[in-house]
């Protein structure tokens, strides 16, 4: 009895286990069911595949590939194969990159272009602006090398009318004129257009008047060694007089500033001991006789008087060799001191002696304006 009990006992243990198992075994099968159920299921709807794993993506997609393996060369990858690299397009897809051509065939593709277009003519290129066809230079170009200011500001003073071509106030932007020929006018003073330098030097007492001196003496060419345009100078001054003295390069105006036809003024300031009669300055205005004729003076007054001191002021359009000093000399009064104070429209004003500056434009219109330039 105990040993059938004990057979039976072991008997029902393992048909449990064998049922437990077989239970793991069910579920598991019901686990590989669903999954296949839902791999129908996604085929049925048309659903998107999975992705392949990495072992199982295949490389032989590329251009000139087989089943066996890549194209020989660079590599599948290189030639968009695999992911990641560019990809390729035999030229009917859309939106991706056409075959790069060769060298070879840049070269013979030139070669044929240049056959075709060899016995042709150049082809003109349109202008760029309106205009362009004609000769000359921008008005407003001219201006600002003249020194009137940026190309912007000169443009300003063309839509202000200030400015005006061969007598004709300039309306519109962008005329062209020619530099050497057209008379260029900005508020009434002629522009000089050209590369013309103009200065004035308050020359010292003991300066020559001359640009170079064979004895060595200081003259007016050392204040403007350093000057690429030779200048020269409009007019002579004593040794011992001080004053405005003009340089330019500009040699048109430099003749007409001195010749007696234009009549410029100068005027000089003369330290003179008296006491004087009243009746000197009309002895001066009706003509003083000198050696070689009458010499008259345009105006005098006296400026200052210091006891028997006079500082008197003389005004007077000629220009010949020390004239104030010896019209003031015929007349009983020596000059101690003499010095220029202004020629024509240029005026000393607070330059120091010895000190050189280049004279604006309006000066230089003033200049050439007095001269009828």
């Amino acid at each position: 009895m105990r040993s059938s009990s004990g057979r039976n006992s072991s008997g029902n243990n393992g048909g449990s286990r064998g049922g437990n198992s077989g239970g793991r075994g069910g579920s598991g099968g019901g686990r590989g069911g669903s999954r296949g159920a839902g791999s129908n299921r996604d085929d049925k709807q048309g659903g998107r595949p999975s992705k392949p794993r990495p072992e199982e993506r295949r490389y032989d997609v590329g251009p000139g590939a087989t089943k066996d393996g890549p194209k020989a060369g660079r590599g599948a990858s290189a030639r968009g194969g695999a992911k990641g690299g560019p990809k390729q397009s035999s030229g009917t897809g859309r939106g991706r990159w056409a075959p790069a051509t060769s060298r070879e065939y840049d070269a013979r593709a030139e070669e044929r272009n240049r056959e075709r277009y060899a016995g042709k003519k150049d082809v003109k290129l349109p202008k760029t602006f309106p205009g362009a066809e004609q000769e000359g230079e921008r008005l407003q170009k001219v201006l600002a090398r003249a020194g009137y200011g940026s190309r912007r500001a000169c443009e300003e003073l063309i839509e202000q009318a200030r400015v005006e071509v061969n007598g004709e106030i300039v309306l519109e932007q962008g005329k062209r004129v020619d530099p050497e020929k057209d008379e260029v006018k900005v508020d009434g003073l002629t522009v000089a257009t050209q590369s013309y330098q103009f200065f004035s030097l308050n020359k010292p007492a003991g300066v020559v008047s001359t640009m170079e001196d064979n004895e060595g003496r200081q003259c007016l060419g050392d204040y403007v060694t350093n000057r690429e345009t030779r200048l020269f100078h409009v007019g002579r001054l004593d040794t011992e007089t001080e004053g405005v003295i003009l340089l330019t390069n500009h040699g048109e105006l430099a003749h007409r500033l001195t010749h007696p036809k234009y009549g410029v003024k100068k005027v000089y300031l003369a330290h003179i001991v008296g006491p004087i009669p009243r009746d000197l300055g009309k002895q001066l205005k009706d003509g003083i006789q000198l050696e070689d004729g009458y010499a008259r003076a345009d105006h005098f007054r006296v400026v200052e008087q210091t006891g028997k001191n006079y500082l008197v002021e003389v005004t007077l359009h000629e220009g010949r060799k020390h004239i104030v000093r010896r019209m003031l000399a015929e007349a009983g009064f020596p000059v101690d001191k003499l010095v220029r104070v202004a020629f024509g429209p240029i005026t000393l004003g607070d330059q120091k002696s010895g000190w050189l500056r280049r004279l604006s434009n309006t000066e230089v219109g003033m200049l050439m304006q007095e001269v009828d330039l």
